[in-house]
């Protein structure tokens, strides 16, 4: 059974989701390896999200708690801090949340593009690691095969735009010409190219590159940028600083900023890049991730409901994919039960020796053919019950007339909805969806 622990910008402190966001990983993976509490886990935290999408294997109670306790423990955070702070779905609404999220339609930037390449490295994480299972990867890879149509079938791209860019228009307010504004970039991963690609959209060409990591060189000849090598030196001939490595500790002190010269500090990291402390220097002014959002703008409204309708109409085909494949099982044992019948009789036939090989060839492929018409009708069903939540019947009726049933480890499992922690003594319909 698939369910999923979310905490966002929505309902959780950026300071939280930056703890989450180193410990958490490891201590998912650690989970599944080292207790019977989980059979799969695929762990997603960027800048402004952390999810835990789990596949369990006892009841959803023992699951959440192990996997907070355990999330917390590894972020250094209190397990009421961590459980007051996620959001528990299940059923449809795992697979609902998902889609959304990889689409662009639950970022801080409505349709902001970043994001559907993270769910992908989440689930390229999860099978380095191990812990990966069939229903989740069959979640992700529908997830991604929906983001992709989403971009291409609709303009939420165009409406919305990502946290870079963002932070980049929000600093154009005060950098009057960018072609002649010296520009400092720390970081060389994924998130580099693309602010260096936003840059060059202004007219930026007065760009240097500095890596804590040592990787200047490479990545500015690789991108026609100046390396630096020394930070202090490079932050004091630079107009504006933009930080996006994957430090875990701040890489630009305040000692760093000169006081009293004007200059604009743009941080994208997670952990954050820039000491806080920083906005208490004369001159500088610091747009880290928390103020970024809050100038988020409001997406075009007839983009963003377009391709929710097709995410809405990816969820419903998944549902009953995944419905109709839940009689799946019995259907084979109930094939295989018959043709093992059909065999046995052609076996005891073909002993007794009453007709020519010729014959009993013939006789063979007819009663084959007969057998594969009468079955037809019976598959159709299986299928036709599933996807309409009525697969149990099939499997009784199976078991009522020819005492055919699949074997239980052979059983697919369908997800079923979680009752949020909030609200658990509450009843929880399955068409219920826990806004994140």
């Amino acid at each position: 059974m698939l369910i999923c622990l979310t905490a966002s910008h929505r309902n959780a402190s950026f300071d939280l989701l930056e703890r989450l966001s180193i410990g958490a990983p490891a201590a998912a993976s650690r989970l599944v390896t080292e207790s019977d509490v989980l059979d799969g886990a695929v762990v997603l935290a960027t800048c402004n999200r952390f999810e835990a999408y789990l596949d369990i294997a006892g009841d959803s109670d023992s699951a959440v708690s192990a996997t907070v306790e355990a999330v917390a423990s590894a972020s250094g955070l209190a397990g009421t801090e961590v459980l007051d702070s996620v959001s528990v779905l299940g059923g449809k609404d795992v697979v609902q949340h998902l889609f959304a999220v990889s689409s662009g339609l639950e970022s801080v930037v409505i349709g902001e593009t970043e994001i559907s390449g993270q769910v992908r490295r989440s689930l390229e994480d999860a099978r380095a690691n191990g812990t990966t299972t069939s229903d989740l990867e069959r979640l992700f890879q529908e997830a991604a095969h929906t983001s992709r149509g989403v971009k291409t079938r609709t303009r939420i791209g165009a409406a919305g735009r990502s946290l870079v860019r963002l932070g980049l228009e929000l600093a154009s307010s005060r950098v009057t010409d960018w072609a002649k504004t010296n520009v400092l970039l720390v970081g060389t991963g994924s998130y580099a190219a693309t602010t260096i690609a936003a840059l060059r959209d202004r007219g930026a060409e007065r760009i240097q590159v500095y890596s804590p990591s040592g990787r200047a060189p490479w990545f500015a000849a690789k991108h026609d940028l100046v390396a630096a090598h020394d930070l202090r030196r490079a932050i004091a001939t630079s107009d504006v600083v933009i930080t996006c490595t994957s430090s875990e500790v701040p890489v630009i002190e305040p000692a760093d900023l000169d006081d009293g010269v004007r200059r604009i500090v743009i941080d994208l990291g997670l952990p954050r890049n820039v000491d806080p402390d920083a906005t208490h220097v004369d001159g500088v002014e610091l747009l880290d991730l928390e103020t970024i959002s809050i100038h988020a703008p409001i997406s075009e409204l007839n983009a963003e409901s377009e391709a929710r309708a097709m995410v809405d109409d990816a969820v419903s085909r998944f549902r009953a994919q995944a419905l109709e494949q839940s009689t799946t099982p019995a259907l084979v044992a109930f094939r295989k039960h018959v043709f093992d019948i059909l065999d046995d009789e052609i076996d005891r036939a073909n002993r007794r020796g009453d007709s020519t090989p010729e014959s009993a060839e013939h006789t063979e492929r007819a009663l084959r053919h007969l057998v594969g018409v009468l079955l037809h009708r019976p598959s159709v069903r299986a299928r036709e019950l599933g996807r309409a939540g009525r697969g149990e019947e099939f499997v009784g009726a199976l078991e009522a007339l020819y005492g055919v049933r699949p074997e239980p480890e052979a059983e697919l499992d369908v997800p079923t909805p979680v009752v949020p922690l909030a609200d658990r003594t509450a009843p929880v319909r399955d068409d219920e969806a826990d806004a994140s």
